[in-house]
């Protein structure tokens, strides 16, 4: 959240995959769309750039790399708009998120 002339400004709590996956997250508040698929992606990040609103969102790992025109604009450009990939149940034991494979790029040797 933001504050802004003594206002604060809530963001949306936004979490995309399975529907077994997405469940818990109901629970502590967030906006869910259980079995989303890409094209429903791309429709809500363009919505949040539209209306400038703040969010985090989660994304399933199959959509985080679904390569949708609206996802990789909000990652390259940052700002409002956080996104954070979750692995779905099945891998959650092996899973090593995106940002990982860009961190050992950059600093090899360094990430254990």
């Amino acid at each position: 959240m933001q504050q802004a002339s003594g206002e604060l400004h809530k963001a949306r709590l936004i979490v995309m995959g399975d529907e077994a996956l997405v469940q818990g997250f109901a629970l502590i508040g967030f906006e869910t769309w259980p079995d989303a698929d890409a094209g429903e992606l791309d429709e809500l990040l363009g919505e949040l750039m539209e209306t400038r609103e703040q969010a985090l969102v989660l994304l399933q790992s199959s959509l985080m790399r679904s390569g949708m025109p609206n996802l990789q604009r909000v990652l390259n450009e940052g700002g409002r708009i956080l996104i954070a990939e979750i692995p779905s149940l099945e891998q959650a034991g092996g899973f090593k998120p995106s940002v990982e494979e860009m961190l050992h790029a950059v600093l090899p040797g360094q990430i254990a």
